[in-house]
């Protein structure tokens, strides 16, 4: 980290403002170069920026943030100008001009961890924060931000430590004045850290989840009215809807709001035999999206008398929408309120042509994703990484209460679930996975 990197902190384009950072042991140069002289450190201040040549580029606000008390813990700057690209250009271009090099998506980030500014979990707070969409992410970003995750591991962490250290007096110290039973006190500490684990990792789920979008899948026979109500409910033309059975043949994903989380709304092929090789490939992804989604919406055509069999993805809990109720009944309405009672499904007749009908399926939806995913608080592992990790560890420490006699490997198992741990915050991490997390953050973040 020797040497000073810049980039545009804000979206490229026309804007009223636009913001330029500068970070590393030159940026002070940069300031005095562009702006004649540093500010006061925290003070906004206008200045008239000139490039090396003297060329006058912009009237800005500069700011100074000596280090270790920045962003990145190193010395900073910022450069507020007009967010014309003329500007920004001339500004990045002067920049360049003076040797400070392009940042690297995460890079700002990046040096605020390996100047323990932010510890990994944190880092990733901030990379969610900035692709929050919806109230909940926001929510669940900031508490990852201000170090739920991280304080968590903390606490683990020292029970682990209190536990090793029981194992360890034990093993080195069996002739000395140490209780007899210092060993067997360490196994109650670890049966309640496996069961916070386990509660920790069970619930890294529905943090994914709120980061990801809630899946809900439209299932159903050809022509049932799957693209008509995704559009309905997309207020857009989103999907082609024609009479010819078979149009969708690819997965329609949508993003929508609901109650404040976001979700993934998937129109999907019809289902049915096909001897069509494109059809057949539409209908098995539409079988595997509808396998990993959160909630399947069954869709039969209420105006027909063809009784399509019940899809085998189907789960107790989805539910059976009965469309076209504002044409004349089939045998397959009938049919299908049937084959939801049996499955355990709610069913309802709708026409994606009523308002009332949409009102209330979306607020059907958006209770079903509110039980799905709110909580007292927001889960604290929001990753299938630190899942992973937090599995790992509760398995190790499973082991360590399998060692009744052993107790040199209990103690390594021990080790190893801290270790586990410490892969959460950062504390160890091998440069391959550090470099994956932080590419995909945005330049100048």
């Amino acid at each position: 980290m020797n040497d000073t990197i810049f980039a545009p902190a804000t979206a490229a384009g026309r804007a009223a403002v636009a913001v330029v950072r500068v970070s590393g042991p030159r940026a002070d140069i940069a300031v005095k170069t562009l702006a004649g002289e540093v500010p006061q450190p925290r003070r906004a201040t206008l200045r008239r920026l000139r490039d090396a040549a003297g060329v006058v580029l912009d009237q800005a606000l500069v700011l100074w943030f000596p280090g270790p008390r920045s962003y990145t813990g190193e010395d900073c700057a910022e450069f507020h100008v007009h967010g014309g690209t003329a500007v920004v250009n001339a500004v990045v271009h002067a920049l360049a001009a003076l040797g400070l090099r392009l940042a690297e998506p995460g890079e700002f980030t990046r040096r605020a961890f390996e100047n323990g500014h932010l510890d990994l979990a944190q880092a990733e707070g901030v990379a969610d924060l900035i692709d929050a969409e919806t109230e909940q992410q926001r929510r669940q970003a900031l508490e990852q931000l201000s170090g739920r995750l991280s304080n968590a591991q903390a606490r683990w962490r020292e029970g682990l430590t209190d536990a090793l250290a029981m194992f360890e007096a034990a093993v080195d110290f069996p002739d000395e004045e140490v209780p007899a039973d210092v060993a067997a006190r360490a196994k109650p500490i670890l049966v309640r850290l496996i069961d916070e684990l386990d509660a920790a990792a069970a619930d890294a789920e529905r943090g994914e989840r709120v980061r990801e979008g809630f899946r809900i899948a439209l299932i159903g026979a050809p022509n049932a009215g799957k693209s008509t109500l995704l559009n309905a409910l997309a207020g857009r033309d989103a999907a082609i809807v024609t009479a010819t059975p078979g149009t969708t043949r690819d997965i329609i994903e949508v993003p929508m709001v609901l109650a404040g989380y976001k979700a993934l709304l998937a129109d999907t092929a019809g289902l049915r035999e096909t001897g069509d090789e494109i059809e057949a490939e539409g209908v098995r992804r539409a079988r595997a999206w509808a396998a990993g989604a959160d909630l399947r919406l069954w869709l039969v055509d209420g105006a027909s008398d063809e009784t399509p069999g019940a899809p085998m993805e189907l789960r107790p809990g989805d539910l059976c929408l009965i469309t076209k109720r504002d044409k004349a009944g089939g045998a397959a309405g009938a049919w299908a309120a049937q084959q939801a009672k049996r499955l355990g499904l709610s069913a309802a007749e709708i026409t994606a042509k009523g308002d009332s009908d949409l009102t209330w399926l979306l607020q059907t939806l958006g209770e079903r994703v509110v039980d799905a995913l709110s909580g007292g608080e927001p889960p604290a592992a929001t990753r299938l990484r630190h899942q992973e990790l937090l599995s790992e560890a509760a398995d190790r420490l499973r082991q360590a209460l399998a060692e009744d006699e052993a107790l040199e490997l209990a103690a390594e198992d021990v080790r190893l679930a801290a270790r586990a741990l410490d892969r959460i915050t950062g504390r160890i991490d091998p440069e391959a996975v550090l470099g994956k997390i932080f590419s995909t953050f945005c330049i100048g973040k």
